[in-house]
């Protein structure tokens, strides 16, 4: 399901536009089961980033989220409604290009006036990988702005990366919180606020559960792609003060190791910190 890009590219801002323009504490809102009770309502002060089904949570608690992500071409296909309520809702959108096709085929002009974003993976070009995965991680060594893994003797380690500029490209980990949190660092904010992600595919998500639901990959991929992922960005990218994610989910598969575990109450003790130094 495709059509010109002419239909919706008008509206394409550039990643170099929102560099660093934001600052302090930012929501990162998953579909995770653990998001249908966290208390969004109370901590409408903060930005929030959603994406996928996630747009349910902010739609019943009446809010406009600063983002709404989505680079899975099934989701907008087999959930369109969702994804164009994402779309309306939020107060801007960054989706691939062929996330944006589908949803401007579905509902024409839904993308009109929208402040919209292209999510792009790094090492690209019409889709396709711009030279190895092993050549790019190496490439890319001295870049202050993109981390990857390397290796000479193995492949997986050198598709494992993180991006503090997507006017550079973002690192897919086969799951949309990691983008979200690449698109959080971007922007400049420094705590982010993971909200349901459980990363738990038997326990389904806060908005569907049982035989309805869309399939996930989680499972295959949890160990593959995902843990790799949040661990380079742990040990490389995470630093006090300047970048810190906490998640919120006590049930989550990241080991409290990897991404501190925190609840609700210990994020408004960290808000109110911030807010005295201010």
């Amino acid at each position: 399901m495709m059509v010109s890009s002419s239909a919706w590219e008008e509206g394409i801002h550039d990643f170099a536009e929102n560099f660093h323009s934001q600052s302090g504490g930012v929501i990162v809102l998953a579909s995770g089961p653990s998001a249908g009770d966290f208390p969004l309502e109370e901590f409408t002060e903060l930005p929030g980033l959603a994406m996928n089904g996630s747009i349910v949570k902010c739609s019943s608690a009446g809010i406009s989220p600063y983002f709404y992500l989505c680079d899975d071409d099934s989701f907008v296909e087999e959930r369109a409604l969702l994804a164009k309520d994402g779309v309306e809702r939020a107060q801007n959108v960054a989706m691939t290009a062929s996330c944006f096709q589908i949803l401007e085929t579905l509902y024409p002009g839904i993308l009109s006036g929208k402040n919209l974003y292209l999510l792009k993976r790094v090492n690209r070009v019409n889709g396709k990988p711009a030279m190895s995965d092993r050549r790019f991680a190496w490439s890319i060594r001295r870049d202050p702005d993109l981390f990857s893994g390397f290796s000479l003797l193995s492949k997986k380690p050198n598709r494992i990366g993180f991006s503090r500029n997507l006017s550079k490209g973002y690192f897919g980990s086969r799951t949309i919180p990691f983008a979200a949190l690449q698109l959080a660092c971007h922007l400049g904010f420094n705590k982010a606020f993971l909200v349901g992600v459980d990363l738990t595919p038997a326990a389904g998500r806060f908005y569907e559960q049982g035989a309805n639901a869309l399939p996930t990959t989680i499972a295959e991929d949890f160990h593959k792609y995902i843990l790799p992922s949040f661990t380079l960005m742990s040990n490389r990218v995470i630093r006090k003060g300047e970048f810190e994610v906490f998640n919120l989910s006590e049930n989550s598969r990241l080991p409290a190791s990897v991404i501190t575990k925190i609840t609700a109450d210990d994020m408004v003790k960290l808000l109110s910190r911030d807010t005295a130094r201010v």
